[in-house]
């Protein structure tokens, strides 16, 4: 696995992109940057041009993740050529939110093989389910790793857009299977939220949105955990407030949802993946340092499951939410991370609408939200 990045800086242009490509023999080549950076002209020609061999993809950001740091209104290119592992590349337009389970069995099935070894997904931020697209890859790949997240847009929430080699539009889904014995793959997710406050049963909901906590309306009881300086501000101050999702019978965090809209004629509150009924939830609130310790979990644990003293790619995968309460300092959790996995490491990534990955310990993929993911890949050629 052969690895070569190119970074330009918002005050660059394309035209300070280097006169030869780094790689142009790549299969495969990540693209992170703002909406804007999307929006330019010549952007898919010269990134064809560059690595004409490649599949070429990507999705707007709420924030570019680097070794270097983290950066807005950068443009990040990760150029990949495999020696050994065989990859697959589709993608679809979605038709609807509603559709996203379905889209999702569709793209699968074009993918789907006995060597299928992890699959990275990149999508809409907005109008994609990201809890029913994952449920629809699941129910074809099982426990095949599904890594990867939902586009974003700043903190705007208006429009994101992705790339699919010389497509830049809204709505993509975009799905890479990775094949063979010789791909290394494993993932790590770390949080560093705290939960406060007593269980709340939610007693009524619809897929993402929540009606009711323990038989009350849903957005008054928030607002009264928040508190009206916060309460005011809503939704944009609720990425600083989202739900913890408790495991069953146990006190431990399975999930976390981030609050995306309130609707005060209904008292709803609509999340950035489902909250079933019946689920119990606990109101979150974080420290940077706890989120720093955090995206250190998510950097042990693919410390702890593959060899990183090899060359390998961490795609790192954060939430916005987790940008907007560390600020100035949320390069720190990148920081972090680079130290764990060592300057053999090329790190990219991005700040998201949405997170993809398998919950830590195990092989069940889901949306996550407020979290550190790592997508770690490299190539065993002794395999």
């Amino acid at each position: 696995m052969i690895i070569r990045q190119e970074s330009l800086t918002a005050k660059m242009t394309l035209k300070d992109l280097a006169s030869t490509s780094p790689l142009p023999t790549a299969n495969l080549v990540l693209v992170f940057g703002s909406v804007k950076r999307f929006g330019e002209s010549k952007l898919t020609n010269i990134l064809k041009e560059r690595y004409p061999t490649a599949q070429i993809i990507g999705c707007s950001t709420s924030g570019e993740i680097t070794a270097s740091g983290v950066f807005d209104d950068s443009l990040q290119i990760t150029a990949i050529m495999w020696e050994k592992t065989i990859q697959r590349v589709t993608h679809t337009k979605m038709t609807g939110m509603q559709n996203s389970f379905e889209t999702a069995v569709g793209l699968a099935r074009q993918l789907q093989s006995d060597s299928l070894k992890a699959v990275l997904v990149y999508s809409d931020g907005l109008n994609v389910n990201g809890s029913e697209l994952l449920e629809g890859f699941k129910s074809v790949f099982g426990e095949i790793p599904v890594m990867g997240g939902m586009a974003g847009d700043g903190f705007g929430f208006s429009k994101t857009v992705q790339l699919f080699n010389d497509t830049v539009s809204t709505g993509l889904v975009i799905a890479v299977g990775l094949y063979g014995e010789n791909l290394v793959a494993t993932t790590g997710v770390g949080r560093g939220w705290k939960p406060y406050g007593p269980p709340r049963k939610v007693t009524k909901s619809e897929k993402n949105v929540v009606m009711e906590l323990d038989g009350k309306p849903a957005l008054p009881l928030y607002n009264l955990y928040i508190g009206a300086h916060s309460a005011k501000d809503l939704p944009g101050s609720g990425l600083k407030f989202p739900f913890a999702i408790i495991e069953e019978g146990k006190r431990d965090i399975e999930k976390i949802r981030t609050l995306l809209a309130i609707d005060p004629k209904n008292n709803s509150l609509t999340f950035a993946g489902n909250v079933d009924e019946g689920e119990t939830v606990r109101f979150c609130q974080a420290t940077h340092d706890r989120l720093v310790e955090g995206a250190g979990d998510a950097a042990h644990l693919v410390a702890n499951n593959a060899n990183v003293n090899q060359s390998g790619l961490a795609i790192c995968v954060s939430c916005v939410g987790r940008k907007g309460v560390m600020a100035e300092l949320v390069a720190d959790e990148v920081k972090l991370v680079q130290q764990i996995l060592g300057n053999q490491t090329a790190i990219t990534g991005f700040y998201s609408y949405g997170e993809f990955a398998p919950r830590p310990d195990t092989n069940d993929s889901v949306l996550h939200n407020q979290t550190m993911t790592i997508g770690y890949l490299s190539e065993d050629l002794l395999a």
